[in-house]
């Protein structure tokens, strides 16, 4: 089992690597440039994100396809992902982060176009999108689309499932005291009384929790971040130095070079916002919007939230921590964002718990459906293995909640990163190679001023 689990890290380490780390932050540039910096239009894209579209075809508003999708994105990677990258990076990793956030915005609105063109609708009325679709239907390349799907099933159980499920359950045993196993047993109850009611009813919970969750947080941080004030321009200048100088070990901080703070922030900010993974345009394309553009607007901003603002803050918050307290332990990440938390007192340890808490279950809800869009699309056009699948699915998916409250998973970590990174191949296949439509269709309705035009292509029918 050793052996297995080593072999395992050893190729999760592999695939996350350099060349993966170029290919997703080479196509955010590249998508950069070639949209003319889409970033710019995040002001538009926040109004559009909170504006119904309700003549429009699609199964949730936009805000609605926005929150499922941040609930998905914003997770324990947020708040301890960002620390194990101060850890292992130090400070300058922060700054590296918050840029490959900023530019995988590009990549977001890329991929939520796609997923609105290419999508279809079910004889029922219903949405399917993502890069499946975009794969068949625009590359033409079914094989690649069946692989996208295959990855995006076994993703759910890992990264959007137990290990989720693990984080909650540990943290409430360790701070409260609280079974695992009674955990477990409400958690699994909890999801089951929202999936059943399918991608509206999982909207509904994540647009209501979503917008809680990260309020709550940012306020926290904020206040932290207050207490740190003496130091907080001291702590800029810090993480700005270090992410273009080596750096010795001393104030709090270990010993690191300009590779180590770049390769670990841009992991963790690829990781973090999924830009690029093909996640989130799968709900993106169930959105009622009335043409590609708007709803990439609107996807767009889910990695400036995810990462331009909430990761930053989180960074911030625990650089200025060090700074402010050097003797905070900063070997490890769990460690390091339990210990900038417990300066603030009573409240601090509060406000880590809930953000833990709330953000694991949202990417538990957001990636159900992620799992079961990809599990429908591998069932075909047969309406009654559709549902069979989908029972079954949602079954394994519920009881997966229990078995990841109660149960050690480090290899599970490392198997959901390698899911990932093999849907996030397929998936920038797609946007590198469909770049050409990308650019049309954003010249047609951006550039020329044309967003509240309605397309004109049908959408095809399953």
């Amino acid at each position: 089992m050793n052996s297995a689990a080593t072999l395992i890290e050893n190729i999760s380490s592999a695939i996350w690597g350099w060349p993966m780390i170029i290919l997703l932050l080479g196509t955010h540039v590249f998508m950069t440039l070639r949209l003319r910096f889409p970033q710019l239009k995040v002001g538009k894209a926040i109004r559009l994100s909170i504006t119904k579209d309700k003549n429009a075809q699609g199964d949730v508003s936009q805000f609605g396809a926005l929150a499922t999708a941040l609930a998905a994105t914003i997770g324990t990677g947020n708040i301890v992902g960002v620390a194990t990258a101060v850890a292992l990076g130090g400070p300058g990793a922060v700054l590296w982060c918050w840029i490959t956030g900023v530019f995988g915005m590009a990549t977001k609105y890329s991929e939520g176009l796609l997923a609105v063109k290419y999508r279809v609708k079910t004889k029922d009325g219903r949405m399917l999108g993502g890069p499946m679709f975009a794969l068949e239907r625009g590359l033409h390349a079914k094989w690649l689309a069946i692989l996208f799907a295959v990855f995006t099933a076994l993703a759910a159980f890992g990264i959007g499932n137990t290990v989720q499920a693990n984080s909650i359950s540990l943290l409430l045993n360790e701070t409260y005291g609280l079974s695992q196993y009674v955990v477990g047993i409400i958690l699994a109850l909890l999801v089951l009384l929202v999936i059943v009611f399918g991608v509206k009813g999982i909207a509904r919970v994540c647009s209501a929790l979503v917008p809680f969750m990260a309020a709550f947080y940012v306020l926290g941080c904020l206040v932290i971040l207050g207490l740190n004030w003496p130091v907080l321009g001291e702590s800029i200048r810090l993480i700005c130095r270090s992410a273009f100088t080596a750096r010795a070990a001393g104030g709090g901080f270990i010993g690191t070079t300009v590779l180590m703070a770049c390769r670990f922030g841009i992991a963790r900010g690829l990781f973090s916002n999924e830009s690029g993974l093909g996640s989130a345009p799968i709900v993106a394309a169930a959105a009622q919007t009335r043409n590609p553009v708007r709803q990439a607007l609107v996807s767009s901003t889910g990695t400036f939230w995810d990462t331009v603002v909430v990761c930053a803050l989180t960074g911030l918050v625990l650089v200025s921590s060090v700074v402010a307290h050097p003797d905070i332990d900063c070997s490890q990440g769990a460690a390091l964002t339990k210990a900038a938390f417990d300066k603030l007192p009573y409240v601090g340890p509060l406000i880590l718990s809930i953000g833990i808490v709330t953000f694991a279950f949202s990417t538990i809800l957001g990636w159900s459906y992620y799992g079961e869009r990809a599990i429908e699309y591998l069932a075909g056009r047969s309406q009654k293995a559709r549902k069979i699948l989908i029972g079954i699915y949602r079954a394994l998916f519920i009881a997966a909640v229990f078995i990841g409250s109660v149960l050690s998973l480090s290899v599970v970590w490392n198997l959901a990163d390698i899911a990932n990174a093999l849907m996030a191949i397929p998936n920038l296949v797609a946007i590198l190679l469909l770049s050409g439509v990308i650019a049309r269709e954003t010249k047609k309705y951006l550039w020329e001023n044309r967003l509240d035009e309605e397309s004109e292509e049908e959408t095809p029918t399953l």
